[in-house]
């Protein structure tokens, strides 16, 4: 049986599955991509974008994390983003269903990777695990937006958890933000980052309700994946260098943050969030 279970967004997380940039280029498949191409920004230089993807790999280290990576795909650019593929949850893996025709290719070597043995696999509508938060044991979160994850997709898996016991609330929200892990990341227990101005406020009271707190991570910051950040759990958090309002927050808070200079990823739609499959996370 597969050994990976995330109960969690912000327990210890122990084993981590990214995917080196090899291939990586920007894409117009988002409105953030699509604006960063519209500019003067150069295609970023394989070296570049190495040496980024390595800050990150040496923060999830720093942070005790064990970190695996996949083989990269040269016709698969995207697959440097691995929270969408796969998404792991306390009772396993789920492999998830992609709605961009060019990064549906992604399933074949997550299949490999993970053994082909998953708890469920998606097969109604579209799952995109950027869209899917377990914000605790027994509580999670799932956003659609038809742009990616659509609601026959984010019913299916809510469904699945439903079923252990879970409360799932699904929630609606623009394709505009790509992913709802764009508006919105835990930090740590009781403590998510979030574009309050964008947000529904229904769902705002209804974290607050769960004894979820959120720090306010503007419009344009969000655009830039400043709410994109990853928990690694025991006070410590991965957030973008460039985030320095957030990550001044985070710490007056009392977390350690550890920040990577990740542009050029961010540039392409994706932050420390979505450059991270979380495998393994132990609850204290």
């Amino acid at each position: 049986m597969n050994q990976w279970r995330v109960a969690s967004e912000t327990g210890f997380l122990a084993d981590v599955l990214v995917c080196p940039p090899d291939h990586y280029r920007w894409l117009p498949t988002n409105s953030i991509a699509r604006a960063t191409l519209a500019t003067d920004h150069q295609a970023p230089a394989p070296a570049h974008l190495a040496a980024q993807h390595a800050e990150l790999v040496h923060a999830l280290e720093q942070g005790g994390a064990r970190v695996h990576a996949l083989r990269p795909e040269p016709h698969l650019p995207y697959m440097v983003y691995t929270r969408d593929s796969v998404v792991v949850t306390h009772a396993g893996p789920v492999l998830c269903q992609l709605e961009r025709p060019q990064r549906r290719g992604e399933y074949a070597p997550l299949i490999d990777w993970h053994g082909g043995t998953f708890w469920h696999k998606s097969s109604a509508g579209t799952l995109e695990g950027g869209d899917i938060h377990i914000l605790r044991p027994g509580l999670a979160l799932v956003g659609y937006s038809g742009g990616r994850t659509d609601q026959a997709g984010a019913e299916q898996f809510a469904t699945w958890l439903r079923a252990e016991g879970w409360e799932v609330r699904l929630q609606p929200f623009d394709e505009h933000f790509l992913h709802l892990d764009v508006l919105l990341c835990m930090a740590a227990p009781g403590l998510a980052v979030a574009c309050l101005d964008v947000l529904d406020p229904g769902l705002v009271d209804w974290l607050a309700q769960k004894n979820i707190r959120c720090l306010d991570v503007p419009y344009r910051e969000a655009m830039a994946l400043g709410a994109n950040i990853l928990a690694l759990g025991r006070g410590q958090v991965v957030s973008a260098r460039a985030s320095t309002r957030l990550n001044a927050a985070l710490r007056a808070e009392g977390l350690v943050v550890l920040d990577p200079d990740l542009t050029l990823f961010t540039l392409g739609g994706g932050g420390p969030h979505c450059l991270t499959c979380p495998l393994l996370r132990k609850e204290d």
